[in-house]
């Protein structure tokens, strides 16, 4: 990610602290701020903590006019350009620099315990933003150097998907066509010959109608075959002949 070099932001602002004349460290085991002359600060005014980019600036200013007294560029904490004191939680040990190449070292004290404690978080979150920063670019850098990969279907390349919830339909359940002329089937309750059986399945049977016609020439026919007066007298020797006359048509046999 570039830097906006010509951006600065504003991190915290304390309105009173103290400037010390710091005696020469006497052991590795670190600056005591009881060996300094604490009801007597050599500077007293206003500090401002920026950020330019990935630096971070303390500038000691005087309260009323603004003029710069001295300036520590941070470019990491914890660090050797900020150091705690061993025995107070309100006293820190700078370096500050002139912009020609030379520095010094100098005691910063705050009045009130809140105020040491905006120092620390101002710092501490900053530096934090840097080192988040500083792996995002790193994660971005190495994503880029990382070939893509290629997900495209190459020449002749072929998928195949596979639907597991499509049921096969049943071989046996498939109805066979009718095979011939396009006939229909006859519908149900009729024989191949033509004779609709009722629903009982029991056929039904016609009682025979006389003939009008052969009523009416029962009369004629009989006494053309026999002349007599008597109706009825054929019926004697039909019954007496019965083994050796044919049977007339039209007529029915009596045994």
């Amino acid at each position: 990610m570039a830097e906006d070099n010509s951006y600065e932001s504003m991190l915290c602002v304390k309105p009173e602290v103290h400037v010390y004349r710091i005696p020469p460290r006497a052991s590795n085991r670190g600056y005591r701020a009881a060996d300094w002359k604490l009801d007597e600060p050599a500077w007293s005014g206003r500090m401002k903590i920026t950020a330019k980019g990935k630096m971070a600036f303390i500038k000691l200013e005087d309260k009323n006019t603004g003029e710069l007294f001295a300036q520590a560029p941070v470019d990491q904490y914890p660090g050797s350009v900020v150091e705690a004191v061993t025995d107070s939680s309100r006293y820190f040990v700078i370096r500050i620099e002139d912009g020609n190449g030379r520095h010094a070292f100098i005691g910063l004290g705050f009045a009130d315990r809140g105020d040491s404690f905006d120092f620390n978080v101002a710092l501490q979150d900053h530096f934090k933003w840097v080192k988040q920063e500083g792996e995002l670019a790193k994660m971005e850098a190495s994503q880029t150097a990382a070939p893509k990969l290629d997900l495209s279907f190459k020449e002749g390349q072929t998928i195949k998907i596979s639907l597991g919830n499509i049921k096969k339909k049943d071989a046996g359940g498939v109805k066979p066509r009718p095979v011939g002329g396009g006939l229909l089937p006859p519908p149900p309750g009729v024989k191949a010959g033509g004779i609709q059986l009722p629903p009982g399945g029991q056929p039904t049977v016609v009682a025979a109608q006389p003939n009008a016609a052969t009523l009416l020439d029962f009369g004629s026919l009989t006494s053309a075959t026999q002349p007599s007066s008597d109706l009825w007298g054929d019926f004697t020797s039909a019954g007496s002949n019965s083994n050796n006359d044919a049977v007339k048509p039209g007529w029915v046999q009596f045994s």
